[in-house]
């Protein structure tokens, strides 16, 4: 069995090749190790050079909502009023701390998704030289 890292885009390709090919492998074979070894080194260069991003907070608790059943009132209590959110969920404000603390306690929902800037909330620093 000869297998070298997964360092190039070629080298990727070959690689899903094979896995493709050894898919069907029985686990503890000779094949089935190769496959193992194979999926380790693609996930690496996946993670390397095609990152997937968290969601922003906003899509992160739509989603949290729709796959729990959850409403918009269910949301109430941590983050306030029926305004506050709207104003969350459509991307017109960021979560507080106070807000992410009281999801994550209170709905178990990781702080990692909370805390992401939405996109159009996101201020743009600008700077400016006076002479």
């Amino acid at each position: 069995m000869k297998i070298t890292p997964v360092k190039t885009e070629k080298d990727y390709q070959s690689a899903l090749k094979e896995i493709d090919r050894l898919f069907d492998a029985k686990p503890n074979t000779p094949s089935g190790d190769k496959l193992d070894v194979l999926i380790t080194l693609v996930e690496a260069y996946e993670e390397k050079h095609y990152p997937i991003d968290l969601p922003d907070a906003a899509a992160a608790l739509q989603y949290w909502m729709e796959s729990r059943g959850l409403d918009r009132k269910d949301l109430q209590p941590y983050l306030g009023t029926r305004a506050r959110v709207s104003e969350i969920l459509n991307h017109k404000r960021d979560l507080t701390l106070n807000m992410i603390r009281k999801l994550h306690d209170g709905l178990h929902i990781p702080v990692e998704l909370l805390i992401k800037q939405t996109k159009h909330t996101k201020k743009s620093k600008r700077t400016s030289t006076h002479s």
